[in-house]
């Protein structure tokens, strides 16, 4: 188009205005040249003159002779244009229409109207033929972008392609009408299907490989308390169980070792595999030919990774997280998402000290080839974490290295037990460093010993683990999705009552030379004591023999006690928390302590925990403590909830029954997250039976 309109009449303009015009220009041309005839002959420049004025009344009379019937045919070609652009719409194959910047619908044509049964001038918002498209799904009107959504209809897949239209700076460029504004646009909508894309993609993915490991993590302890010749039937069993397993749904399983197996499945054998929550633990449990204990199953899997070797990869990183949190669950790594199932079940103690001893070894080796040793715990430092890294400090002390234990902010659970070390002349009084202090200190000569905690972000000083290679971890949590990647010696056991136990255990076979004095085997008991609530929780027979080693030692169970006495102010807070508690769901008691005065509110409500499980008919116990703008949750369970598995959904972590997380959220929304997840485990339960 060419026109505008003014007046209510056509008026051309453009290069069309112009080229209509061009014998009128040409007059110019000939009265110049008719003065230049004048000034050569007069008579000659008279002739020219009535020549040009005959030429200029004709071509005025034919420019307006056939101005009318111009325009009219401009009008019709006009006409004919937009019909045809119309009905090629119309006839378009791809569903297309078009709304208001509101969703508001405007025009469709025969596809788009045909596939959602509404009339092309239907004028509805566009969210009562696909409620998938919400106000916020549609293009924002400063930007320009294409806003894409998936949607079904019917049995197809359907991809919604929305972009804006401007028409005022349309009109402007193509110098189609004038006065429109430049913001005049509507939204432009296109239908693609892809049913069959889809399908190849659902298709693929489902015969995506799917790699896994599947240990047994009681094989020697249950073969031991079976008859000789019942044992081969057991193991039989125990094969049949896991093959038939797998091969129903389409797995293919070799044995590696006697207690190892491997894994090969498809992707869509897997969901299959989750949606019945992988029944196969509570199955491999159901054989007992007369064994008196249950055999449990781990398994790790690994999947999405970029090559088949990478799969393996993923999955034996998994099995081994599987195995470092207890086992009985399964553990799936999805590249660096890692869903964790199963899990319900205490993890055995081994009655071998065989990696006691070999770990011990090797930590006195580190040691040995190292200046120094820099000793934290996790943040908040507890009398587990203390004297976990006392028990390591006399190791360090015996090969004759000079030791420091990181302390940010000592609480007061371990003050008194910190005294006995501080003006001492026994002991230096670099024993005792904040982490600035260990930042100056840790190079590659120095041994990072790191106890009670395996995430790097719960450390005392995180940057401590970037500063030097050699790093040692020793801790009793079950590990999480977080853990410390580079260390040189790892040793995590979940069935440990607690650090201070394994630290009692390395001390043991650490060296001849090495002797605790009275005051640091006070620190290690204290540790074990706190841990297991006085020998109540956890405590087994490795637990027992660790603290007859420390009474051996010289550890004092009244010197003990006495330096963990609470003051009045935190026996208050603990009442106050025992006495506002309430029950939900009739067998979980959830409670706010108090942090207003006291020194370690996360201590007292820890202790608040512990003391809520000795209530008849109380399943676990949460208490929830605002500390440092945060809240602290102390999750204490007996034996029929995982509390682990609740504070994990809450970024925390811990044992099946002792755990903990900390929140930053309100105190009120704290408290209904902790109820929603504990729905959502009840809800899981009942889908499970």
């Amino acid at each position: 188009m060419v026109m505008k309109i003014m007046d209510g009449k056509f008026k051309l303009k453009g290069h069309l205005k112009h080229l209509t015009r061009w014998p009128l220009y040409l007059t110019a041309l000939l009265i110049i040249l008719n003065i230049v005839v004048y000034a050569i002959d007069v008579k000659a420049g008279v002739v020219v003159t009535v020549g040009a004025l005959i030429y200029l009344a004709c071509a005025v009379g034919i420019f307006c002779y056939h101005r009318p019937q111009m325009f009219n045919d401009l009008v019709a070609f006009a006409s004919q244009y937009e019909f045809l652009e119309k009905r090629v719409l119309e006839e378009l194959a791809l569903p297309y229409a078009i709304m208001d910047m509101q969703g508001r619908m405007i025009w469709c044509n025969k596809v788009f109207a045909q596939l959602t049964g509404k009339d092309q001038f239907y004028r509805k918002n566009i969210n009562t033929i696909f409620p998938d498209i919400t106000p916020d799904k549609l293009p924002v009107p400063e930007e320009k972008e294409i806003s894409e959504i998936s949607t079904q209809v019917g049995d197809c897949i359907y991809r919604i392609s929305m972009q804006r239209v401007l028409l005022g700076e349309a009109m402007v460029h193509s110098e189609v009408l004038e006065g429109l504004s430049e913001n005049t646009s509507l939204i432009a909508m296109y239908l693609y299907d892809e049913t069959e894309l889809k399908d190849y993609i659902k298709a693929n993915e489902d015969n995506k490989l799917v790699v896994a490991l599947a240990y047994l993590d009681n094989y020697e302890e249950a073969l031991e308390s079976v008859e000789d010749v019942r044992r081969s039937l057991l193991i039989a069993l125990i094969d049949r169980k896991i093959t038939k397993y797998f091969s129903n749904y389409d797995g293919l399983v070799r044995k590696l070792e006697k207690d190892k197996y491997f894994l090969i499945m498809r992707q869509s054998s897997l969901e299959a595999l989750k949606e019945q929550k992988f029944h196969i633990l509570e199955e491999v449990k159901t054989v007992n030919i007369g064994n008196e204990m249950t055999v449990t199953l781990s398994i790790g899997i690994g999947l999405n990774a970029a090559t088949y070797l990478q799969n393996y990869e993923y999955c034996r990183i998994a099995i081994e997280m599987a195995l470092g949190r207890g086992g009985d669950q399964v553990v799936i790594k999805n590249g660096d998402s890692i869903t964790y199932y199963g899990g319900k079940a205490q993890q055995m103690e081994k009655t071998t000290r065989v990696k006691a001893r070999v770990k011990a070894q090797a930590l006195k080796e580190f040691m040995s080839t190292k200046e120094r040793v820099v000793v934290m715990g996790h943040k908040i430092t507890d009398v587990d974490a203390l004297g976990a890294a006392i028990g390591i400090y006399r190791a360090g002390k015996t090969l004759g290295k000079p030791v420091h234990i990181v302390v940010n902010d000592p609480s007061t659970s371990i003050r008194p037990l910190m005294a006995g070390y501080l003006n001492n002349p026994d002991y230096e009084p670099s024993m005792f460093i904040d982490k600035n202090q260990a930042m100056e200190l840790v190079d590659n000569n120095t041994v990072v010993v790191v106890v009670d905690t395996n995430k790097p972000s719960y450390t005392e000083c995180q940057e401590l683990l970037y500063m030097t290679k050699t790093i040692v971890v020793l801790d009793h949590h079950r590990r999480g999705n977080e853990i410390i990647q580079n260390a040189v010696l790892s040793y995590v056991e979940p069935y440990a009552s607690s650090t201070c136990e394994m630290v009692a255990e390395i001390l043991q076979y650490f060296s001849d030379d090495l002797r605790l004095r009275n005051i640091e085997a006070d620190c290690i008991y204290a540790g074990i004591m706190i841990d297991t609530n006085n020998f109540i929780t956890r405590a087994g027979v490795r637990t027992f023999e660790a603290a007859a080693f420390l009474r051996r030692s010289g550890a004092d169970m009244t010197r003990v006690r006495k330096l963990l006495r609470d003051n009045i102010d935190s026996y208050k807070a603990r009442a106050e928390a025992v006495r506002t508690a309430s029950i939900y769901k009739d067998c979980f008691a959830i409670a706010k302590c108090p942090s207003e005065g006291l020194e370690s509110p996360t201590v007292v409500g820890a202790q608040a925990a512990n003391e809520l499980l000795n209530i008849a008919g109380v399943k676990a116990s949460f208490v929830l403590t605002p500390y440092n703008n945060e809240v602290y949750i102390s999750a204490r369970a007996i034996d029929e909830v995982n509390v682990q598995v609740l504070m994990e959904k809450m970024g925390g972590g811990g044992h099946l029954n002792i755990a903990g997380a900390q929140v930053k959220k309100p105190m009120p929304e704290v408290e209904e997250m902790l109820k929603n997840i504990i729905d959502e485990m009840y809800q899981e339960e009942k889908e499970t039976k």
